[in-house]
């Protein structure tokens, strides 16, 4: 089946960016798309920087999964890429895709010290967007870009909170 991911919110570019931002996430995505791939095997081949790729597909929904059973092992989940194609449409005032763009090309370092500060201050129980965004300093569009970037936060409604496989 061709499944079309259509992105037609902005913050939706900012992972689909990351996605394959590395040439380990950009093999294990070509994997995944041309067969079901385990954790363990992609683990052995790419070492556990593809096992967060797969981790970070499974949160952007970009991949499906399954349970395979093998005859001298025990069932292990299994990964396959769930679109066939992508279709972008969207529109925007120039600040929110300077919001946007900068999000998806901040450096690794930069970010990581960000998302270790909205982490902390999620706690837990999770915080409300608007609150989060308040004490951050950041627009709206800005914290969804931040949250969608993370491969350990995720929206819940209005709510940020940690992601959880």
């Amino acid at each position: 089946m061709n499944r079309i991911k259509v992105v037609s919110e902005l913050a939706e570019l900012v992972p689909m960016l990351r996605a394959v931002d590395s040439d380990v996430k950009r093999e294990v995505f070509k994997e995944v798309s041309n067969d079901w791939r385990t954790a363990n095997q992609v683990q052995e081949k790419y070492g556990i920087e593809g096992v967060e790729a797969l981790r970070f597909f499974d949160k952007l929904k970009l991949v499906e999964t399954k349970w395979q059973t093998s005859a001298s092992a025990s069932p292990e989940k299994a990964y396959h890429a769930f679109y066939g194609s992508f279709h972008i449409n969207a529109s925007a005032p120039v600040q929110e895709m300077s919001d946007i763009l900068s999000v998806a090309m901040m450096p690794d370092a930069k970010y990581k010290k960000l998302e270790e500060k909205l982490a902390k201050s999620v706690g837990e129980e999770g915080k409300f967007a608007g609150d989060l965004a308040d004490e951050l300093a950041v627009t709206q569009t800005m914290l969804r870009a931040l949250v969608k970037r993370s491969s350990r936060l995720d929206f819940r409604g209005h709510r940020v909170q940690k992601f959880e496989d």
